[in-house]
């Protein structure tokens, strides 16, 4: 599954550099927000990748917890910017949709580890 998630966060990243690059080439709020965005969004990924060569089960915890905090804030700018700039909206809503996936799929690996991470102390 892990595999998968770095695959799917480095697509992920290349996409908003991509539109980073077009929203400071054209200026505007885009050009601000641009700033906020290529920081969350490519540190999703680059915490998963992190996280693939932890120390222990709770450092794993804790770098994807982080992934899942970028990817919350990724998710943010993104609804920013298709309030602010509607005429991105339908290049930004494929991101947006992506966005919402990766939260759900981070956010289960790290209740999934946490429960499997508990039911191994408990035993």
């Amino acid at each position: 599954m892990e595999h998968d998630i770095s695959k799917r966060t480095l697509s992920f990243s290349i996409r908003i550099v991509n539109l980073c690059k077009f929203l400071r080439e054209n200026g505007g709020t885009g050009y601000d927000l641009s700033k906020q965005l290529i920081r969350s969004g490519t540190s999703i990924g680059a915490n998963i990748e992190e996280a693939q060569n932890a120390e222990s089960t709770a450092d794993f915890i804790h770098k994807m917890s982080i992934s899942l905090k970028e990817a919350r804030e990724t998710n943010y700018w993104l609804k920013i910017l298709i309030v602010t700039e509607k005429i991105l909206e339908p290049r930004l809503q494929p991101l947006l949709n992506e966005s919402n996936e990766l939260i759900a799929i981070i956010y289960s690996i790290v209740k999934n580890t946490k429960a499997n991470q508990n039911t191994k102390l408990s035993k």
